[in-house]
C-alpha cells in the first residue's frame, strides 16, 4: 500500500494511491493516518480494503506529510563513503546520529525556507524508514519486524550552522521545512529489497546526487538495531538513513541553496518530491 495524507495545512485527510495512480480518499475508514494505524494488524486490515471502493480525490490536491503525530526523525550522519570523502570527514565505527526537530517536517512537495541569515543551506535526499512497532534492543534479524515501510525525505541542512556553531547537527537539521516527507508511505510488503535502490536529487533541471541505498556503510538491520539499543523507537518514528555524494557542500566551488532553485528528487519504488526554494518568511500566528 501507498498511504498519504491529502489537503489543506492542518486539514489534511486520509488516503492511499491505487494501482493506476489515482488518489483514494481513506476518511470513511480512518480518522488520519497515526502511528497506530501503522502496526502490523491495522495495516493488515487496510490491505484488504478494494481500493475501487473508495472515492476519487477531486482535483489535485496538496500532499502533506504522510503519517501525523510522528513523535521523532533519527538521523544517520556519514553513511555513505563517497559523501563522507567529499565533507571531508571520517567514518567512525559506529554510526553518528543525530535529532531533527520534528517541527521541520512539510509536505514533499511544500516550499522549503531558508533560514534567516543562512548562507549554507543544503540538500540531502535519503530513504526514510517508518517504524511500525515499538523497538527495544531490537535484533538485526528482527529488525525489519518493526518497520511499517519506508519513504522518501529531504534532509535539508544548514551546513554553517550544523558545523560551525558549537558543531552540533541539531542546530543545522531543525528549521522548518528542512525535512519534506512523502509523498507517501509504502508498506514495506512492496519494498522487498530496501537496501538496492536508487535515489536522486535534481537542482534546477541538473542532477546532483545520484546513488544507490546498495552503498550505505550501515545497512538498515543494523541501524534498526543500534539505534534501538541506545533509544525506543517507537510507531510512527522516522529514521533517516544518510545521503550519497553530490550535496553543495561537496562541490567546488561550494553551491548552496537560493530563493528560486527548484529541487526534485525520489527514491526507487517510493515516488517523487519537488521543492521551489524561498526566502525566510515568518510564520503565520
Amino acid at each position: 500500500m501507498k498511504l498519504l495524507r491529502f489537503g489543506p495545512v492542518g486539514k489534511e485527510k486520509p488516503g492511499l494511491l491505487d494501482s493506476e495512480g489515482r488518489l483514494r480518499d481513506l476518511s470513511n475508514h480512518l480518522n488520519d493516518v497515526t502511528p497506530d494505524v501503522l502496526s502490523p494488524s491495522r495495516l493488515n486490515q487496510l490491505s484488504r480494503l478494494d481500493p475501487t471502493t473508495l472515492p476519487v480525490a477531486k482535483g489535485s490536491p496538496r500532499l502533506g506529510i504522510p503519517v501525523s503525530g510522528i513523535g521523532k526523525i533519527v538521523g544517520v550522519g556519514l553513511n555513505y563513503g563517497a559523501h563522507a570523502a567529499e565533507a571531508k570527514m571520517e567514518t567512525a565505527p559506529e554510526p553518528l546520529i543525530f535529532a531533527k526537530a520534528t517541527t521541520a517536517l512539510c509536505g514533499p512537495n511544500d516550499s522549503v525556507m531558508i533560514p534567516k541569515g543562512s548562507t549554507a543551506t543544503d540538500h540531502e535526499v535519503e530513504l526514510a524508514i517508518v517504524i511500525g512497532s515499538k523497538a527495544q534492543y531490537v535484533s538485526e534479524a528482527d529488525a525489519y519486524d518493526v518497520v511499517a515501510g519506508y519513504a522518501v525525505i529531504n534532509d535539508i541542512s544548514e551546513r554553517d550552522y550544523q558545523l560551525n556553531r558549537g558543531g552540533q547537527f541539531f542546530k543545522g537539521k531543525s528549521a522548518d521545512t528542512f525535512a519534506p516527507l512523502g509523498p507517501w508511505l509504502v508498506t514495506k510488503d512492496e519494498i522487498p529489497t530496501p537496501q538496492n535502490l536508487r535515489l536522486w536529487l535534481e537542482l534546477n533541471g541538473d542532477i546532483r546526487q545520484d546513488s544507490t541505498t546498495a552503498e550505505m556503510i550501515a545497512k538498515i538491520p543494523y541501524l534498526i538495531s543500534h539505534i534501538s539499543s541506545v533509544m525506543t523507537l517507537m510507531p510512527g518514528d522516522v529514521i533517516a538513513t544518510g545521503t550519497p555524494e553530490g550535496v553543495g557542500m561537496g562541490r567546488d566551488p561550494q553551491d548552496y541553496l537560493k530563493p528560486g532553485d527548484v529541487m526534485r528528487l525520489g527514491v526507487e519504488g517510493l515516488g517523487e518530491q519537488r521543492q521551489e526554494v524561498i526566502a525566510y518568511k515568518k510564520a503565520p500566528e
